[in-house]
């Protein structure tokens, strides 16, 4: 561990010597605040995720008073997501496509900055059909004159893909249809303050079982965006802190299927303790996990330790990114905190 945090520490000839931007993702549970609260001085943007962007083009929600007051107090930039309700495409689809729709956002968009003071706004837009990829780019490009005028910057969280192919087999083609596909990320990163390269949920509660944030997949993804001509200064990369749990369920509108879970770090750990196994190490994935049997039905854990988060956010380093989004606040492994920890500044004599 201890070379992989030197290998942080390296700064290319000639760049200023700073930390990488930390972007930390929260949400309304008393364990992702209180996260927030006790590390907040480890962390440079807090994103909470409140904000709804309505089909009317309205927005709703509100922030926590005690993400606020603890933002303000460790000098933390707040700029929380805006997201369309429940990752609703009919929703974004009318706001990309109604006329009315669109202006209404992007008055809201600048009225929220300036109502709630805040430091800048992440779009958390997803489930976009790939048939509005070019409506969606024309309208990040609007919310970001509106936005900046209001004074706050505009990001946008992105789902990852390692290429324009939309692969041959149907979950392949529909993922890509409907999430993966809608993103130019040469045009959003152009024109926003920086993208947040969701490089986690590899494998997901509707996939078969494997890795959170495969290394390999990570890289493939990130090094996919890069070849587009994005600068390295405008992507931070997404980092998992919490891990993943497939079982067998049964309901009467599915039936019988395994389904996969995002758990805790601490979850993940209280099933290796019941079940009386140990996670192994794997050394290509960069991750820990785990197998049992229950009932002479297996079950899959793959988990994101303190071990797995230091070692993929080496590629914020190698790759000279700007810094690292982390999905979220309550879920990780503690011990993952002091590995972050930042040297105190030594004042001048």
């Amino acid at each position: 561990m201890g070379a992989i945090l030197l290998a942080l520490a390296t700064i290319p000839t000639g760049a200023p010597a700073q930390h990488p931007e930390a972007l930390w993702y929260a949400v309304g549970s008393d364990a992702s605040t209180r996260s927030f609260i006790d590390h907040a001085s480890q962390i440079d943007i807090v994103a909470p995720q409140v904000f709804d962007l309505l089909p009317t083009g309205a927005i709703t929600g509100h922030l926590d008073p005690r993400v606020v007051a603890a933002a303000h107090e460790h000098h933390v930039k707040l700029v929380p997501l805006v997201m369309n309700p429940g990752f609703s495409q009919p929703a974004i689809h009318r706001v990309l496509t109604v006329a009315s729709a669109r202006r209404r956002a992007l008055r809201s968009l600048a009225a929220l900055c300036r109502t709630d003071h805040l430091d800048g706004i992440q779009f958390d837009l997803e489930n976009v059909n790939v048939a509005d990829r070019q409506r969606f780019t024309a309208f990040v490009r609007a919310a970001v004159d509106s936005v900046h005028h209001a004074g706050c910057t505009l990001s946008a969280a992105v789902v990852p893909r390692s290429s324009d192919d939309p692969g041959t087999n149907s979950y392949d083609r529909w993922i890509f249809a409907n999430w993966r596909g809608v993103y130019d990320y040469k045009a959003l990163a152009d024109t926003l303050d920086f993208i947040s390269l969701m490089t986690y949920a590899e494998h997901t509660g509707v996939s078969p079982a494997g890795p959170v944030a495969g290394y390999p997949w990570m890289e493939q993804c990130l090094r996919y965006v890069l070849s587009l001509g994005v600068a390295p200064a405008k992507i931070s990369l997404g980092i998992p802190s919490y891990s993943d749990w497939w079982f067998p369920s049964y309901s009467k509108k599915e039936g019988p299927r395994m389904i996969g879970r995002d758990i805790p770090f601490a979850r993940a750990e209280s099933l290796l303790a019941a079940n009386r196994v140990a996670a192994r190490w794997d050394s290509i994935q960069k991750s820990p996990h785990a197998v049992w049997s229950e009932n002479g039905v297996f079950q899959y854990l793959w988990m994101e330790d303190a071990r797995a988060f230091v070692d993929k956010l080496a590629l914020v380093a190698q790759y000279h990114l700007r810094g690292y989004s982390v999905w979220v606040l309550g879920t990780e492994d503690p011990a993952l905190w002091p590995s972050l920890a930042r040297p105190t500044p030594v004042p001048p004599f």
